[in-house]
């Protein structure tokens, strides 16, 4: 057998296509002008700091600058250039990782000052064939303190032949003795849109098939991470290589999530208070293999839509929108109140992390379903309030008799003494009186059973906040 005949191995998706260019990163537009002006107008700072959420590109750009920095052009005789050839020799050992003069060191393994007195001993030597001797120092954030330390003088003032280049996900742990002495760079998520485009790309050079709607929850599940969506792309290839064209519900089963449709369905049933209808759905999802935090999630993306469609209604006629929640989305909005919408949302927020930690996440997702269902019909402490001033007030009332009238005043001009004060139908108790009165009010014993006591602190402090009740005369 040659080795012509021999099969190169396979190479995952994200590694297969990282951009080797400036042109190639995707959502970056603000740090790609920026370094092409300085590559252009020979402005290089002498290091720079890469910082953003993982698999957003950080190490792929590092070394996209070490490219573009030590690139000499096709014929061997180019300088730096935002548009690395590809070619030459510098651009290839840099693409294959053994370039002598781009050293990447990951921070995470090598924290100590031992290694960083390694990086400041090597920097005094020029470079052997490149023309810049660059560090790629990825999660920098993880040296020590005394590593920082030591390198804050080579930092500031290295030799004109060395720049450093930092990558990170924590950019509040790096010393700003460090970040006041380096060219900072903010990647940012990519939009979904952005991410459901570049996807299709992919899928299309791969001769793959997937609907656009099978691209959005891969886009939505990357959550901005390039790597991580075309790790979810690759997996969705592999899930029916021989099966044609892969759908939405491929996709769900192989993330575990439930039918959109379904979720709103489920969460209509849940503020309708049908507590049933809301386990059935939540049981047949599980036997599906959705998992309940997903279930939940979906649940919590659909409830921030909603309310953000009520507040703002033209974001439901965006022609990005699958048609599903452009439907669902306003019929189901216009029939729930705000006050509905921001309780749900705080439940299933707390209801999350019970699910995250539970013993048992089923069980703990249908406790929380329960609990929801069961103050879809509850009023809101604001209109509590109102039913109490409006339906308490003869309750009250009939809680302290009439007084009998007093005696007519003698002829003799005696001044009678003050009677003692009586609440009659006239007038109303004093405040701690009507404090407890109004807690006895069925609404009010309704809200004190089911909501947590923040809600019910929230009721009584409305309450105490009151115009007090003016005392009758002759009170001490």
């Amino acid at each position: 057998m040659s080795e012509t005949d021999i099969t190169p191995p396979y190479q995952v998706l994200a590694r297969k296509y990282r951009p080797a260019t400036f042109a190639g990163l995707i959502g970056q537009d603000a740090m790609v002008q920026t370094m092409t002006n300085a590559i252009n107008a020979d402005r290089l700072a002498q290091a720079f700091i890469l910082t953003g959420v993982r698999g957003i590109g950080k190490t792929s750009t590092a070394r996209i600058i070490a490219r573009a920095l030590n690139c000499i052009g096709e014929d061997g005789k180019g300088g730096p250039t935002p548009e690395p050839c590809g070619v030459c020799e510098n651009c290839r050992a840099i693409a294959e990782d053994r370039h002598v003069d781009v050293l990447e060191m990951d921070a995470a393994s090598h924290t100590g000052i031992d290694n960083m007195r390694e990086v400041i001993d090597g920097v005094r030597y020029r470079p052997t064939s490149a023309r810049f001797k660059i560090y790629i120092i990825d999660e920098v954030h993880m040296l020590s303190k005394p590593a920082f330390n030591a390198l804050l003088k080579t930092l500031e003032e290295p030799p004109e032949h060395v720049k450093f280049v930092f990558a990170t996900t924590e950019i509040r742990k790096v010393p700003v003795t460090v970040l006041s002495r380096c060219m900072r760079f903010d990647l940012r998520r990519i939009d979904t849109e952005t991410l459901i485009a570049h996807f299709a790309a992919i899928t299309e050079k791969e001769n793959a098939v997937l609907s656009k709607s099978a691209l959005a929850l891969i886009a939505r599940a990357a959550d901005g991470s390039v790597r991580d969506g075309l790790s979810l792309l690759d997996q969705a290839i592999s899930a029916a290589p021989d099966a044609g064209a892969i759908g939405e519900l491929e996709v769900r089963d192989m993330l575990g999530l439930a039918d959109r449709s379904q979720s709103f369905m489920l969460l209509e049933a849940v503020l309708a208070g049908d507590v049933a209808s809301a386990l059935g759905f939540l049981d047949q999802f599980y036997k599906d293999g959705a998992d309940p935090l997903a279930v939940l999630e979906d649940l919590l993306e659909i409830t921030h839509w909603l309310t953000r469609i009520k507040v703002a209604p033209d974001a439901a006629n965006s022609p990005q929108l699958p048609e599903i929640e452009q439907v669902r989305g306003k019929d189901l909005e216009a029939r729930l109140s705000m006050a509905s919408l921001a309780r749900a949302w705080q439940m299933l927020l707390k209801g999350v992390q019970e699910v995250r930690f539970a013993p048992s996440p089923i069980q703990a997702a249908e406790m929380v379903l329960v609990r929801l269902a069961h103050t879809a019909d509850l009023p809101s402490p604001e209109e509590a309030l109102k039913g109490m001033k409006k339906g308490g007030g003869e309750q009250i009332a009939s809680a302290h008799p009439a007084p009998d009238p007093a005696p007519e005043p003698a002829p003799e001009p005696v001044q009678a003494p003050a009677p003692e004060p009586v609440a009659g139908p006239g007038t109303a108790p004093k405040t701690g009186d009507l404090k407890t009165e109004a807690e006895k009010h069925p609404l009010v014993q309704a809200v004190i059973k089911t909501f947590p006591g923040a809600i019910v602190e929230e009721v009584r402090t409305v309450q105490d906040k009151a115009k007090p009740v003016e005392e009758l005369p002759g009170d001490d």
